[in-house]
This record gives structure tokens, sequence and C-alpha cells, in this order.
């Protein structure tokens, strides 16, 4: 108590000379006694009136005086001191007058403390109020700072509402009883009010959260709002504030249900529900729509990606993000197909024009297919996966093969000149960087055809200081692993054993597994220092291990296998798109290890690749035609090996000189994508045969450099013809002035209409600016700014749109690019603080 009292007593000093101390109950004379306070003299009155004024104002005018008196305050008319204390100030020693003291509030405050009693009792909350007290605070200021405080909100009302609606989320009360029992009840209510015009006969936390999605949902589906536009930007800034993320989903599903707002959505066409995302219904709704809509090729490919775009800002777009994209894939896919033409004059102009376009459908398809499978809602998908589907195997997986298949049976021998041959890799490729006397890194990994080789080249190619292309080769037949990968070593005869095991002889020496490849590796260039490795093995190295590895050789093999060993088992076939994307994921990081090893050219290439149908095989998949021959030594689903084998309709013979082989093994192939059958092998995943997806072999060629050269786009603020601001709203569009690319990448920013005092003033979005199309105006985005009420106290003034970056992973936003925008508007809130 001494020490409030020195305290309450300095505060009073700090802004009178003279101050006066009034004990009626005669409690504090010790108190007074023993309180020393640095210059101020200490006088007390008794019958001495005249005396003491005389000192005071006479005698010692600028001394600092504490005047006691024990006993009652005189009346006015007795007391002589009364021009004195009028002038000066008084310090009373009641609780209330003590609290005030403490927090050097005037006495204009003491009804507010008396009313709110039960707050200042606590050490903690007066604590903490005087922590955040300012000395321009009104009485509804003031009272708004202890609101926040009994609901442990650090900021605005809107703080403390969103302080509360989590309380609401988790089942518990404990704040708001706090405010009953502290009394600021009805100024809560007051302010719920003043800021979002919620009113009720029975106000609760409760009832304005269901109230406040109802209006926000209404307005959002051109309906009336119930709350004001400031409430709608509460709801929007909540929604988006990743801590109050939980809250507002449990909150918003148990709203969704209430207010029926599935049977709602069940009306509308999902175009006006595009920028809503109030309830994970909205999404489900969107979903479902597009889907069909896809699948029935009914909508715009552009419009279609817009949409998808702009939904990336939903709440529950993470939820949804692998059906959104099989949509997007799917509507790609469409757009491909409808522009693909499938004719060809000879076997080299089909190798040709499968990699400069047709590539893109595989592509295309196994991306749906695998996002397809990521969601887990097979049943949902079901419509628009199978016009993917039959489109895919109908209308082009069969009819680009039996075209194909045309110029196959036609052809003397295998070769597509002057695309080169798969067995003359390491004569023009290693080689090439040998002859220069450079080292050379080769990553082989098993099955990686053609279409995942290229979006490996777009993710090598986004890495900074790596440049990368990719061509082709023609692969060995038949299209399998032991032959694949022998036509990538050093060979002079290739030829097929003759036994039941396939394997590949180079010079007579086996080629399979990875002692017998290093042998055969060291019979490439003379003076070579060569070696084989598996990827996991390397992965394993450490640093100096692994640069050890490269330092000490000129050649280096890394063999990969993940494709190929998921999609041959009959098990795992259907999970070979999954084995796709991580085959991309670690062969980037095997790069990357390499790269950090000091290798600088890399090469990455496969045995072969494969054809996949995600639905299960047919019966008319499988080639009816019969199997003639001698011997039969070797028998897979596309691909017969043995002796005095017979083509016929089904089935294409190759003589061992046909495909440039040494000894007398020949080889039967399916046409087209027809299978054979096989006891106990999958049927879906399969390589061996001819087709353009099998033996389209990929050379993806890369080079780490010295200088940066990735840059991000950049980005344009579309000029408004007036640049006033006179409402509650602004649109604004946005503009990607380049498409991205490898080395033009993708930006993100924060974008938010400040004031000149760097406040912010309206919603703030995060946005993506990744736009690929060459089409300007498919790189326009467009943005609805929401202003706050604090937009209010700066009307007639200039303020700023910002466009802030993000620097790295911190949080810190450097000023991106600007506009400036005069704010006049029409009208004013009531706010009276």
């Amino acid at each position: 108590m001494q020490d409030r009292i020195a305290k309450g007593l300095n505060a009073q000093f700090d802004k009178h000379r003279i101050v006066f101390w009034y004990d009626p109950a005669h409690e504090f004379r010790q108190m007074f006694e023993g309180l020393v306070l640095d210059g101020v003299e200490k006088i007390e009155v008794a019958n001495t009136e005249f005396a003491v004024k005389h000192r005071i104002l006479r005698e010692e005018p600028k001394r600092r005086f504490l005047i006691y008196r024990e006993g009652p305050r005189p009346a006015d008319v007795d007391n002589w001191l009364l021009d004195v204390e009028l002038a000066h100030g008084v310090f009373k020693t009641d609780q209330v007058a003590i609290w005030m003291a403490d927090l050097a509030l005037p006495i204009s405050f003491e009804d507010l403390a008396r009313d709110h009693q039960e707050f200042f009792r606590s050490g903690r909350r007066l604590e903490k109020l005087r922590a955040v007290i300012r000395g321009d605070d009104t009485k509804p200021k003031l009272r708004l700072r202890m609101l926040g405080i009994c609901a442990g909100a650090d900021g605005d009302f809107d703080t403390v509402v969103e302080a509360l609606l989590g309380e609401l989320a988790a089942a518990k009360d404990d704040s708001l009883r706090l405010i009953g029992r502290v009394g600021l009840n009805e100024f809560l209510w007051d302010q719920m009010s003043r800021f979002f015009s919620y009113r009720a006969d029975k106000p609760s936390i409760g009832d304005f959260a269901i109230t406040l999605f109802k209006s926000c949902y209404q307005s959002a589906v051109g309906g009336e709002a119930i709350l004001t536009p400031e409430a709608l930007g509460f709801f929007r800034r909540w929604k988006n504030n990743r801590n109050a993320e939980d809250a507002f989903a449990k909150l918003s599903a148990e709203y969704a249900e209430a207010l029926g707002v599935a049977q709602d959505l069940a009306k509308r066409d999902f175009r006006t529900l595009i920028e809503v995302d109030y309830f994970e219904e909205v999404d489900r709704a969107i979903i479902r729509a597009l889907v069909h809509e896809v699948g029935g090729q009914t909508l715009a490919q552009a419009d279609v990606l817009s949409w998808l775009r702009q939904r990336r800002q939903s709440h529950w777009y993470d939820s949804y993000r692998d059906l959104y994209e099989a949509i997007g894939f799917a509507a790609e896919f469409q757009q491909a197909m409808a522009q693909v033409t499938l004719g060809m004059t000879s076997v080299t102009e089909g190798v040709e024009r499968y990699t400069k376009s047709w590539f893109r459908v595989d592509q295309l398809y196994r991306k749906f297919i695998w996002r397809m499978q990521r969601s887990g809602q097979a049943t949902l998908m079901r419509e628009l996966f199978e016009q993917v589907e039959n489109h895919y195997v109908n209308s082009y997986l069969v009819r680009l093969n039996e075209a194909w298949q045309t110029h196959v049976d036609a052809a003397e021998t295998w070769s597509a000149l002057p695309i080169p041959a798969q067995r003359s890799f390491y004569r023009d490729h290693v080689g090439e960087f040998r002859r220069r006397d450079q080292k050379i890194c080769v990553i082989i990994s098993d099955a990686l055809r053609y279409e995942i080789a290229e979006e490996l080249l777009g993710r090598i190619r986004s890495l900074d200081r790596y440049e990368a292309g990719i061509e082709p080769m023609f692969g060995s037949l038949p299209s399998y692993t032991q032959l694949g990968m022998a036509s990538l070593l050093p060979n002079g005869d290739l030829q097929i054993a003759d036994n039941d095991t396939g394997t590949v002889l180079i010079n007579g020496q086996s080629s399979q597994g990875l002692e017998n490849r290093r042998k055969i590796l060291t019979t490439g260039r003379p003076g070579d220092r060569t070696t084989a490795v598996r990827a996991e093995d390397l992965m394993g190295l450490d640093k100096d291990e692994a640069r050890a590895l490269v330092r000490d050789h000129d050649v280096v093999y890394v063999y990969h296998n993940l494709i190929d060993a998921i999609g041959d088992k009959q098990v795992s076939e259907d999970r070979v798109f999954e084995a796709a994307e991580d085959t991309i994921e670690e062969i980037v990081r095997v790069v990357k290890k390499l790269n950090g090893a000091n290798a600088n050219n890399l090469i990455v290439t496969a045995d072969h690749g494969f054809i996949y149908q995600h639905r299960p095989i047919e019966e008319s998949d499988f080639s009816s035609s019969a199997v003639e021959g001698n011997t039969i030594l070797f028998r897979d689903r596309r691909f017969i090996l043995g002796h005095g084998l017979k083509g016929n309709r089904g089935l294409r013979h190759f003589t061992p000189e046909q495909v440039s082989l040494e000894g007398s093994v020949e080889t039967l192939v399916p046409k087209s994508i027809n299978r054979l059958r096989r006891q106990g092998s999958g049927s879906r995943f399969v390589h061996g045969g001819a087709t353009l997806q099998e033996i389209v072999i990929p050379v993806v060629k890369i080079n780490k450099k010295r200088q940066s050269d990735t840059s991000a786009v950049e980005v344009e603020i579309i000029g408004s013809s007036n640049q006033l601001i006179t409402s509650s709203q602004i649109s604004v569009r946005f503009y990607q002035v380049t498409a991205v690319t490898e080395k033009t990448q993708a930006r993100t920013l924060r974008a938010g209409i400040y004031a000149q005092s760097g406040e912010l003033i309206s919603d703030s979005h995060e946005l993506v600016f990744d736009f690929r199309s060459d089409n300007a105006r498919e790189r326009e985005v467009p943005v609805r700014f929401l202003l706050l009420r604090q937009a209010d106290a700066f009307n007639g003034q200039e303020v700023i749109l910002k466009l802030e970056e993000r620097h790295g992973d911190t949080s810190h936003f450097r000023e991106y690019r600007t506009a400036r925008y005069m704010l006049r508007r029409s009208f004013s809130n009531d706010f009276d603080f």
C-alpha cells in the first residue's frame, strides 16, 4: 500500500506543485509520516491554514508541497485553502482513487473505475492495463483496452471478437464470463452494434457468429447483407488468419448445416461461387459441377484454368488441391486432344512429332490419373475419369500407334535416321564430353519415358544456374531392360543370349548386374577411369566421399530404378504414376548431389519407356494371334524371343539383323498396344514393344553455370482512369508482364491499401502470378479490395496501393510496386474513437 500511495502521489506531482491529501477516517497518518517524496515538503494542516497559505504562496512559491489534513474535508465556505485546492490537485486514498492515481487517470474517469471495480481488483489485469494505456485515451477506448485484456486479445476490437469466436469454437466461455463479471458486457454488445450493426434481444457470441456467416454468405451470392460492410471485412480477415483457421473451419461446418447451405448451393450456378469460400460445401459444389461440365466438354479450357486459379485463394484449397489439379489436367488434356493430328509419313516423322507435341497427351493423362488417385475420390471422379480414359485409349493411344504401326510394318530395319539409335549413346553423348577431356556423370532411370523426362527438364531448368536440354534417341527393340541398359554401355557386338534368360551380351560378356556393367564401362575409351553406382548408394555417401567419387573417375554411371520397380509388378502397377512423380524428385536430388560433388556435366536417360492404361485391360486389348515358332525362349507381355518365329496379322517379326543385333535370336512384337497373355503378371503397365511411348528414349543434358540465370516475372498495376476511391470497395487489375518459363519464374506478392502513415486500411490479398499463357489477357488478375473502418480517418487524403514481396523465408516484406489513389468517400462512420 505504501508503494502504491507513493506512486499515486508522484503521479499527482507530475501535474501539480501542490497536492492536498484528506484523511477522513484517520487511517493514513502513519503512512503520511513515513512517506518520503523527493523534492516534496510535507505539511500538516491543523488550524494553521493562514500560515500554510502564506508559506506556499508567498514564502516558497516554487517549492512542491504535500498538504495533509486529518479528518474530513471542510465545507467550501469554511475552507480557507479552497482557492489553492481548486488550482492544484487532490489526492484521494480510497481504493478507486488509488487505482486512478496508479494509472495516472484524470478525475473524470472516476465513474469508469467505480463501474468496473472488479476489473481493477486484479493486480495482473491492472499491470496489463498500465502497459497499454495512453494519455489521450477516451473512456470508450479505455474500456476497449480492458475488453481486450479480458479476452486475452492484443489489438483492436477485431482481435477481441476473434478471441471470443475462438473460445466459442472450443466450447469455452471463460473470457465472456469474465467480461460479464467486470461489468463490460453492455459495452461489448454496444460495440458489436457500432462496428457490425449486430443487434439482438438476447445477444450472444453464438448468435453473432451464425449471423455473421449468414450475412457474409448472403452478400457473396447476391443477397442483402444483414450486417455492415465492416462485418464482411472482419470476416475475411478472420477467415484468412492462420491462427484462427481451426476455429473458422469448425464454426463454418456447424453453421453450414444450420443455414442449409448445401440445399441453397444446389440451386446456384457454380460460376457465381468462384470467389466464395465461406463454407467447405462451396468447394464441394464447385468441384462436382466442374467434374460434370469438364466431363461433358461444355467448358472452355481457359475458363476452367482461370476458375481453378481463383480457387487457390479458398480456405479449403489445400484439402481439395488434388481434385482441382485433376480437373485442370483433364481440361488441358481435352484441349490437347482437340488440337492433335496423328498422321505421319515415316518412322522418323513419327518420332519427331511425338517429341514435339504428342508426348504432351501422355503427360497430361499421367498427371490427371495421379491427381485423381491422390484425391481418393474415385466415385466423385468416375464420370470425368471415364471420359478421359476412353478418349486417351481409343482416340489417342490406339489411333496413334495404329498409324505408327503402318510404318513399323513397312520398315526393313529398325531405324529412324537421322535420329540416333540408343546403342550409339556412349559413342555420341558420353564420347562428346570425353573427347574434350571433360568428366561426365550419366543417370539412367529405368522406364523414364520421354514425357516424364520432359517434365524433369522443366524442373531442372527452373533451378538457379542449371541449364538443360532434351533430345530423343531411337530405342532398341525389343524395348526391355536388359537390352536397353546394354545399349547405353560401350558396345560392339550386341546380342541376346541364346537361352531362356533374356540376358544381353556385349562382346560375349553378360551386361546384367552392376559388376558386369562396371567391367564393360572400362572398355569404352582407353585410359578413362570409369565406375557405376546405384542411386541409393550415391545418396548415402557423405560430402567428401561423393567428391572423391567424382574426382577419381572420368565417367560415372548412376543407376536409378523406381518406375519399373513399381510398375512391373501386378500388385503395384496401378501406382506407376505416383512412382513417376517420386522419380522426378529423386533425380533432382541426385543431380544436386553430383553437382555438389563438383560434377558439372550430367546426362539423364533411360533404358526404355512404357505404355499404361489405368482401367483394367479388356479382352480386346490382348493379342488373339497365335504365337508360332520352332523354339520359344522367352515370353513377356510385349515381346517373344526364340527361333523360327513367324509373324502374322497381330505380331511383327524381326530378325536379329533387322534390329541391329548379333546372334540368332529372333523377336516377335504385338502390333499397336496389344498385350500377350502371361500368367501372374500385370497388364496395365507394359513395355518391350514398338510403340512410340516405349521406344522414344530421352537424353536430358544438364550443365551447371557459374552465374545466376533465373528471375521472377514482373507485375504491373493497371491504372484506373480517375485514380479515385469513392466507396468502401475498389477493384484493381494486376498484369503479369511475361509468361512464366523455367527461367522466368512465378512471383508471389501481398497486396493492400495503406495510409501515408503506413497503416493498412483495406483487406490484404496474397496473389500468385504463375501464368504460362502467351495470351496477355489471360495473365490479368482482378482483385477487389474492401476498405476497413480505419480508412475513414484518411478521407480526403492520398492513399497507397502497395504490392509487397516476402524476403526469402523471413517475415519481412519489401515494397515491390505502388500506385497512389485519392480517397474521397461521401460518408464517414460514426465511431467516437
